[in-house]
């Protein structure tokens, strides 16, 4: 794939695009969005990525178009786990709901800085080491293991929100307001500086969206290697998160089978990667330090297939579930 320093140039505008205008359409009337106007915006976040896709097969062919589909819907799946633990942080801080939305796009945006950190490490060591594979392949097989295991006994964390060690230190060494001051997230008051809740609810969703990274960066670099396609897939996955926040938020509790789906997807990746660390092999341990030609290689169309059937068949089977669960509730 060619990709010139313009095409970064047009993403990052994209993305800056995309901010301004989530953060000046909330600036200028904050609110909590009703499900109708988060069903529009959540219909053109998806729309445009559909239409990012086009502009990647008309310039550089059908492959990598397929990439950036499978590598925007797989990051998508995995963004809609984020928002359980999202809706924790926000009861957790008690977050007034016209407030929501300012916490939610500022702690997307450092998510998503964070991980463009994340993807181009990542890209300089798929391209240097190709046995980083076999790191990230394992990585994933044990992640999709816990998300099933999780998912089998009802999670350990569901109910509750733990501070992480970073939002910890914050609070031991800078000074928080004890309440909510509107929408300000640093409070002025006699010649002192104080940060308000918000500031700190902002970094909790930034800081533990980062955690995901660590579970989505690997198994998108099982679709493709190419660092653009993988920034560009979590830009447009992670930008239309909050509208998806406020579409979803009261049907989350009826994905009761998400969890064994996104543990199919990770275990498929997870197993692709390590296809393709065999083929590319040079630890002198395997195979004499050569290739594993013998290996079957599982192509990007079956990645696509095998990624949108599991979220169809998952989102499926878990309203079926939830809607028997309902009749059950009711019969008793």
């Amino acid at each position: 794939m060619v990709i010139h320093p313009w095409a970064w140039g047009v993403l990052a505008l994209v993305a800056i695009g995309l901010v301004a205008l989530d953060f000046l359409g909330h600036a200028r009337n904050p609110h909590p969005p009703r499900a109708s106007e988060a069903a529009r915006w959540t219909a053109f976040y998806v729309g445009l990525s559909g239409l990012f896709g086009v502009g990647v097969w008309l310039t550089n062919g059908w492959l990598y178009a397929q990439e950036f589909y499978a590598g925007w819907a797989m990051e998508w799946s995995l963004s809609i786990d984020n928002l359980f633990v999202f809706i924790l942080i926000l009861k957790a801080f008690r977050v007034p709901r016209d407030n929501q939305q300012k916490a939610l796009l500022l702690g997307i945006v450092i998510a998503l800085l964070l991980r463009l950190v994340f993807i181009l490490a990542g890209a300089a060591l798929v391209s240097s080491f190709s046995w980083v594979f076999f790191i990230f392949g394992v990585w994933l097989l044990w992640t999709a293991f816990v998300q099933v295991k999780e998912t089998a006994t009802g999670g350990e964390d569901e109910e509750e929100y733990h501070e992480n060690a970073f939002i910890r230190l914050v609070r031991r060494i800078l000074p928080v307001t004890d309440g909510f001051i509107g929408n300000r997230m640093i409070y002025r008051h006699g010649g002192r500086t104080y940060l308000t809740p918000l500031f700190v609810v902002v970094l909790a969703l930034g800081s533990a969206d980062l955690m995901f990274a660590f579970d989505s960066i690997p198994a998108i670099f099982g679709i493709t290697s190419q660092a653009f396609l993988v920034f560009a897939c979590n830009v447009f996955a992670l930008m239309g998160l909050r509208q998806l926040f406020f579409l979803v938020d009261a049907l989350l509790c009826k994905l009761v089978y998400l969890g064994y789906g996104l543990g199919v997807i990770l275990s498929f990746i997870g197993v692709k990667l390590i296809l393709e660390a065999l083929h590319a092999n040079t630890l002198p341990f395997i195979n004499g330090g050569r290739g594993v030609s013998w290996v079957p290689v599982i192509s990007v169309s079956v990645s696509l297939g095998v990624i949108v059937v599991t979220l169809v068949a998952t989102v499926v089977a878990s309203l079926i579930r939830s809607a028997m669960n309902e009749g059950e509730a009711r019969e008793c």
